[in-house]
């Protein structure tokens, strides 16, 4: 029975353990694009391996976040909870110990499918512990105090680069998960979802991973001139696999409904009958590809073209999160009462003009005079999206799916992130030794800015057509978007469901996966 209680000890405890947790996996997202170009002087990638590096986290954290969730309603949040963060512990001692970029890639696979494990877990925790009126505001201070750790990140993470070197950017995590293992053992209540039975979709799982594997392999490799079976063979596993996927979904949703002994689906394809749920995550998934480049190439193109250091390049996007933070909250305010068609519509062109932006920052640029500017631009129009297209999201879905909703839409976000880091840079020449050559890089990275801004563009118009005013009418209090804050580094936010549960890994996850 949850009895803990914001403010009180137990409660602390609590969100410490969950904060520092999911704060880890979050910083491993962001904090490593700042130390690629010393990781790859000094582990002689090229500028495909540099795509690994970031994409391999990805592919492994999407691809099984959703079944991370269900592993803990089942077998228990704290234990499973705690077994992602040594898992990732582990990992990020492999990623700090490679000896070449092929064993840096195999490590941070490694780390994303222990944030599988720890990610979903951390919000799962909150729901089960604290009492329902106090669950809000948990959630609250979670996302709040993961947007501080999102703000300092690129902060540490160049000062070690420069100071330590870009293993410590790994091996930091170590004393983190000994702190957040001791803290989750000692004061962590154990919880399991008392109606999570019959099998897992574990096939499910499986197939969603292949159809990411091979499709970013083929993305990522066929621009840099691998060609021959290894890329058609990948392409055709990876759309084989998601057709797959979604035939062996569509199946399991029949037989769930028929009251069968199979698992579960992972994702109940009934969601997108929903045609406002199917448009926002379309328009997810256009708008964080286009994010998802931008913050993967911007540090580079301050590093290795303006000639920032690696810690001036790590804080030049603090104004995107430091606006993210302070107007998430009066953004969903106004969505909740105009609706979320016209605050989306806006902050996705505002943020295609900030991108528009960022392609004029080249040789010798002027961080007041270029730099700032974009990232001002690029984090209003963030700041005005993301919380209105959150709570369309979670008010699109049926009640009993709330929780699931969320996931979907996070592991559209990551997924996109993922597909669009493989393809785009690539497609904007920016392939090989690319980031060894200045003039090269800068005209690589121009022509990616301009089609990341015409993918905000895009969302921008979709949401104009399809996303209606009043699909916020209905949403109850503890699903007031009002509540929100994000870090805006890696994926949407996970917002309270109607009971005050949040995110992948609460129980109705473990009904559909």
């Amino acid at each position: 029975m949850p009895s803990a209680r914001l403010g009180t000890a137990p409660g602390r405890w609590i969100l410490l353990a969950t904060v520092l947790g999911s704060g880890m996996a979050m910083l491993d997202s962001t904090v490593v694009n700042v130390a690629l170009p010393r990781l790859a002087e000094d582990l002689d990638a090229d500028m495909a391996g540099l795509q690994w590096t970031v994409n391999a986290y990805t592919l492994t954290l999407a691809g099984f976040i959703l079944l991370g969730g269900s592993l803990g309603d089942r077998y228990g949040r704290r234990r499973v909870f705690v077994v992602g963060v040594v898992w990732f512990a582990v990992a990020s001692a492999l990623c700090g110990a490679a000896q070449n970029v092929e064993m840096l890639i195999a490590a941070r696979a490694l780390q994303g499918a222990g944030g599988a494990l720890l990610t979903p877990g951390s919000l799962a925790i909150i729901q089960a512990s604290f009492v329902r009126d106090d669950r809000p505001r948990a959630v609250g201070a979670w996302s709040g105090l993961g947007g501080v750790a999102g703000a300092v990140g690129p902060f540490a993470g160049g000062w070690l680069v420069e100071v330590a070197g870009w293993r410590w950017v790994f091996l930091l995590n170590l004393p983190l998960a000994a702190v957040v293992v001791l803290v989750a053992v000692r004061h962590v209540p154990e919880s399991v979802d008392p109606d999570a039975h019959g099998r897992f979709d574990v096939l499910g799982a499986v197939l969603a991973a292949l159809a990411l594997a091979g499709t970013t392999y083929a993305l990522t490799e066929a621009p840099n001139g691998v060609t021959g079976a290894a890329v058609v063979v990948s392409a055709l596993v990876g759309v084989g696999a998601a057709v797959a996927f979604v035939l062996v979904e569509r199946a399991l949703g029949r037989s769930a409904r028929a009251g069968g002994r199979r698992p579960q689906p992972m994702l109940p394809l009934d969601l997108f009958a929903s045609r406002q749920f199917s448009a926002v995550n379309v328009i997810t998934f256009v708008a964080y590809g286009g994010m998802g480049v931008m913050f993967f190439l911007f540090v580079l193109n301050l590093q290795v073209v303006s000639g920032f250091s690696p810690i001036a390049a790590g804080t030049a996007l603090l104004p995107v999160t430091a606006l993210m933070l302070l107007l998430s909250s009066r953004a969903g305010a106004v969505a909740q009462r105009i609706g979320p068609r016209w605050p989306m519509t806006a902050g996705l062109l505002v943020a295609a003009a900030g991108m528009l932006m960022a392609s004029r920052v080249g040789a010798h640029a002027s961080y007041v005079g270029q730099v700032l500017p974009a990232a001002v631009v690029f984090g209003l129009g963030l700041s005005a999206m993301v919380a209105p297209l959150t709570a369309t999201v979670l008010a699109s879905a049926d009640e009993r799916h709330a929780g699931v909703a969320s996931g979907v839409n996070n592991a559209v976000a990551r997924a996109a992130g993922l597909l669009a880091v493989a393809a785009i840079p690539p497609l904007a020449g920016l392939t090989g030794d690319a980031f060894k050559d200045p003039a090269l890089f800068s005209t690589g990275f121009r022509h990616a800015m301009v089609a990341c801004a015409a993918l905000l563009a895009a969302g921008s118009l979709l949401s104009l057509l399809t996303v209606r005013d009043d699909v916020l009418k209905a949403a109850p209090p503890e699903c007031e978007p009002q509540r929100q804050t994000h870090c805006a580094l890696d994926a949407p936010p996970l917002e309270p469901s109607r009971d005050g549960a949040s995110g992948p890994g609460r129980p109705e996850v473990s009904a559909a996966g």
